[in-house]
């Protein structure tokens, strides 16, 4: 049976009607210093044992870092952290420059007023088409109680109030 080829910009439209909530998933690079991005593909792996994952691309200058560091945090960002999620889409910028961050285990940088956190020791990385999976074991993890922040549509957008 032959497939029909998927259109590459449909497909990516079609993935926009899942609302996901936004992260920043950052690490120590080799020379020290930090390094982040935003991230919308983290996911849920496993609860036992606590696992999860997220995809970054394959030509991006951040994958050396990510691939060789023992450990990475997934910052899920605040309603109120749009210019945040905005700042690490960007390629050449200092992403922490003015950013209140802590340092988490490996030291990876936890950014401050964030809904939640989860520090991860990387367990394995793979290459799946354009992307890089990585998965992560949970070692910690903390939550508050603002609300995340989303992305639907190519658009950011915030929970509002509760539906049940």
């Amino acid at each position: 049976m032959l497939l029909e080829k998927i259109d590459a910009a449909e497909f990516r439209q079609t993935l926009g009607c899942f609302a996901t909530g936004v992260t920043v998933v950052t690490t120590v690079a080799e020379d020290g210093s930090d390094v982040g991005l935003t991230v919308n593909s983290f996911n849920s792996l496993s609860l036992e044992p606590p696992l999860v994952l997220w995809s970054l691309g394959v030509g991006s200058p951040l994958l050396k870092a990510f691939e060789h560091a023992s450990h990475f945090a997934v910052n899920v960002l605040s309603e109120d952290q749009v210019e945040i999620s905005q700042r690490f889409a960007l390629r050449a910028v200092d992403k922490f420059s003015d950013l209140e961050v802590r340092p988490g285990l490996g030291g990876a940088s936890l950014i401050v007023d964030c809904t939640a956190w989860l520090e991860c020791r990387r367990r394995s990385h793979q290459v799946y088409g354009d992307h890089v999976l990585f998965i992560g074991e949970v070692e910690r993890m903390a939550t508050t109680a603002k609300r995340p922040l989303l992305y639907l549509h190519g658009r950011y957008a915030t929970t509002g109030e509760r539906v049940a």
